[in-house]
């Protein structure tokens, strides 16, 4: 397979870089709105049990932490293809499927979270990134 320009590697993660933010922007709408319906004070809303005790939709709380579990590996990967200069097809192709796939995994997440659903699309992923690792291990041994 023909090497493509490290940059081709680099957008994606940018794109999940986007969603991060996204997501984080959502939070303080959702989270905002429900302190202002509710009335709760925000000094009550100290930690992390707290957040949880008081405020019922999370929802986006929970999916922004979710960005910063497996997607690590995902920036990880970008980087490294990048930096030994071995970005093909497959592994561009690959990393943009699983940015569409947590993507997904994060629309559910938000929105009607069905859990079934959401699971599918975050094992999806999961696999996805397993195999991208193995592609990259593939090419540089």
């Amino acid at each position: 397979m023909n090497a493509l320009s490290p940059v081709a590697m680099l957008m994606p993660m940018v794109a999940l870089v986007a969603l991060t933010f996204i997501v984080w922007l959502r939070l303080y709408v959702v989270r905002i709105s429900e302190m202002r319906e509710r009335r709760i004070d925000a000094q009550r809303l100290t930690s992390a049990r707290a957040i949880g005790e008081l405020l019922t939709r999370t929802q986006a709380s929970d999916n922004l932490r979710n960005l910063f579990e497996m997607p690590v590996l995902f920036y990880a990967l970008c980087l490294a293809v990048v930096s030994v200069g071995v970005a093909t097809p497959f592994l561009v192709n690959g990393a943009w499927a699983y940015v569409v796939l947590r993507g997904v995994h994060s629309l559910i997440h938000c929105t009607y979270n069905r859990v079934m659903h959401r699971f599918l699309t975050y094992a999806g992923s999961s696999v996805l990134l397993a195999v991208l690792w193995a592609a990259f291990l593939a090419r540089v041994i």
